[in-house]
């Protein structure tokens, strides 16, 4: 008896060191703002990821109104507790909100992805556009930015994040800005083809 309890508990930690983790370090686009948690892409995408294989845990560390910066403070951390083989990083988009220099953001994002890969995590970054009222100077450089700092450090990257929802005001919640439940799958959609390749690599 002793020692098919042995056999249970040494399988059990054989499991849980092999456990594979996918971190999402995001916004409220990922955080599910003003709908249920478990109707967001990234509840939506473990869902799927555990249909594969069991092997899958994703931890959202997504935190509505989220900048690179507070990413920045918060990420070390969450590496070291949960030492995500992967690292999907959803955040810029209330950095440009607030007018943040684009050099301020790149540098964020670039740190985000260092401190990833130091950690041997693989990284997906996440495009993101801003609304058209704040510039299109300012606003094409920003979403430009995320091609620039993929490119540079030669991670995947999704081009736009709310694809086929931004301008479609049924998949929108009343504030223009957040996508309500409908639209969830359709990001998952967007995304799902980079995370597939991710977990291929």
């Amino acid at each position: 008896m002793r020692y098919l309890i042995s056999i249970l508990l040494l399988i059990g930690l054989v499991n849980t060191v092999q456990a594979k983790t996918l971190l999402v370090l995001g916004d409220s686009l990922s955080a599910a703002y003003g709908i249920s948690p478990s109707e967001g892409w990234v509840s939506l995408m473990a869902d799927r990821l555990s249909q594969e294989s069991a092997d899958y845990q994703v931890v959202n560390a997504s935190v509505s109104g989220e900048t690179t910066s507070g990413g920045l403070n918060r990420l070390p951390s969450l590496l070291a507790t949960h030492k995500p083989q992967w690292v999907l990083i959803e955040l810029g988009a209330n950095d440009a909100l607030r007018g943040t220099p684009i050099s301020v953001i790149r540098e964020n994002l670039s740190a985000l992805i260092e401190l990833s890969l130091a950690e041997d995590a693989q990284v997906l970054l996440i495009g993101i556009r801003i609304p058209s009222n704040y510039g299109a100077r300012y606003g094409d450089a920003f979403f430009e930015l995320f091609t620039e700092v993929a490119d540079h450090y030669e991670v995947d990257r999704v081009p736009f994040l709310l694809e086929n929802v931004a301008l479609n005001w049924d998949l929108m919640q009343s504030d223009g800005l957040h996508p309500n439940a409908q639209a969830q799958p359709v990001i998952l959609d967007n995304v799902w083809p980079f995370v597939e390749r991710l977990l291929e690599d």
